[in-house]
């Protein structure tokens, strides 16, 4: 009589599955075992032998099941806000409503939260590699939630090995066509309209929301060349040289600003006339690519290393200086009409800016403490006077979801002794709440030779 298998038979019903756990349990230890035992041989011999290429397969099968849970538990959470605040703002607009600034208690909540920790793990998640099998199922789960257009994309979906790779995705040649009014001013990004206008005042102040603006100057910087003018007899001198300012070389009128830097106070100064802004806020489903809006000269970039809010409408009517207290990247130059500025706005997820002139830029790096009062960390680009040139179209930056573009500019203007007629003849050919995509003109002009 043989009892040589006799724990293979459930003899004793009650200790069977007593006896599969602990079988399971050993079975677990020793796949662990054999995991650090060949992740240590990996490390020793550089990946060259077998047992590494199965320790590293072994880690990815760790790794996969939880990153991608943890994203497609991210996508779900992110398509029903999306959802939410999509629903009030359409009823707000069918009545007529415009939301005014209110901070609230989540708000402040924000101020506790380690957002741009949480920003750097979400940027570790979006680059884990993907199996090619699931590629095509996630990227059109995205799509789907957040209404991207698969058709216009430049690859094949499988060929995206991340999630990264296809927020900042390239298009089909053709998808973006660039007006070519050489008169015209086209938009940088796919977005929404959220404001726009002409720059006014002692103060020169953009409309967050109703009931509450933040400063230019602060949001660009304050070594910015900012066009502005003191109130006064100096007025009409200022103006004169700016509308002949095309006569003068970009080189000389950069030199001469960085030379003999004027001190003014926020107060008593006015911007020109002729000073433009347009805040363009980009969905998570947008393409997330920036491209120049003309052909100009980028002189100088500054980094700001701040929070990481988010930028979406409810936080923009609950938080004060949002645009100003996130992290962002401000490149400042020239163009046939005189100032140009775009300004990418980071949020929430969204802390890497990409910038494609200067792709050895790092953004939320790692900090013991951040410091409101801290200055941005400034280059000016090389040959001095004359910077980078872009063309209209060319690609500058990318957020690796989506965000806000602020764009500031000078337009032709007219003289005008009376405030209360028309100072220019540039005009704006969009609505707030409007969709754009880049290429298309935000405004035109008249030659003024005509």
């Amino acid at each position: 009589m043989k009892f040589k298998n006799y724990h293979k038979l459930p003899i004793f019903p009650r200790y069977s599955r007593l006896n599969r756990l602990h079988n399971h349990r050993q079975s677990f230890i020793s796949s662990v075992r054999r995991f650090q035992t060949t992740s240590q041989a990996r490390a020793s011999i550089n990946g060259g032998s077998s047992s590494s290429s199965g320790s590293n397969c072994q880690g990815n099968y760790f790794l996969l099941p939880g990153a991608t849970v943890a994203t497609i538990f991210m996508l779900g959470a992110l398509h029903a806000r999306r959802l939410y605040d999509d629903k009030k703002v359409e009823e707000a607009r069918e009545k007529g409503i415009e939301f005014e600034f209110q901070p609230d208690v989540k708000a402040k909540f924000l101020n506790l939260l380690p957002l741009r920790s949480i920003s750097r793990c979400w940027g570790y998640l979006t680059s884990v590699e993907i199996p090619v099998w699931l590629r095509p199922y996630t990227y059109k789960a995205w799509a789907r939630a957040f209404h991207s257009n698969l058709e216009e994309v430049a690859l094949p979906l499988d060929e995206y090995t991340n999630l990264r790779e296809f927020f900042v995705r390239t298009l089909k040649e053709g998808s973006r066509p660039i007006d070519p009014d050489p008169h015209c001013l086209v938009s940088p990004v796919d977005g929404t309209i959220l404001r726009f206008g002409e720059l006014k005042g002692a103060g020169t102040k953009i409309e967050q929301v109703k009931g509450f603006s933040y400063s230019v100057s602060s949001l660009l910087g304050a070594s910015s060349f900012l066009p502005m003018v003191a109130e006064g007899d100096a007025h009409e001198e200022i103006l004169e040289r700016e509308n002949t300012h095309a006569e003068k070389s970009e080189k000389s009128w950069w030199r001469i600003s960085l030379a003999s830097p004027k001190v003014r106070e926020t107060v008593s100064a006015c911007p020109v006339k002729g000073l433009y802004y347009c805040v363009i806020y980009l969905k998570p489903g947008d393409y997330h690519r920036i491209h120049s809006p003309v052909d100009w000269s980028v002189l100088v970039r500054r980094h700001f290393s701040g929070r990481l809010f988010p930028v979406n409408e409810r936080a923009a009517r609950t938080i004060k200086n949002l645009y100003v207290e996130n992290e962002r990247v401000v490149i400042e130059g020239l163009w046939q009409e005189g100032f140009m500025a775009i300004a990418a706005i980071g949020a929430t997820n969204i802390g890497s800016i990409e910038l494609f002139i200067e792709p050895e830029l790092k953004t939320n790096l790692p900090r013991k403490k951040l410091l409101p009062s801290e200055p941005p960390e400034e280059r000016i680009y090389e040959p001095d006077g004359v910077g980078i040139m872009l063309k209209k179209g060319d690609e500058v930056a990318a957020f690796n979801m989506g965000s806000t573009v602020v764009l500031v500019f000078q337009a032709p203007a007219l003289k005008s002794h009376n405030d209360e007629e028309k100072s220019s003849d540039f005009g704006f050919s969009i609505q707030q709440g409007d969709r754009i995509q880049v290429g298309q003109a935000l405004g035109r002009w008249q030659d003024s030779q005509h």
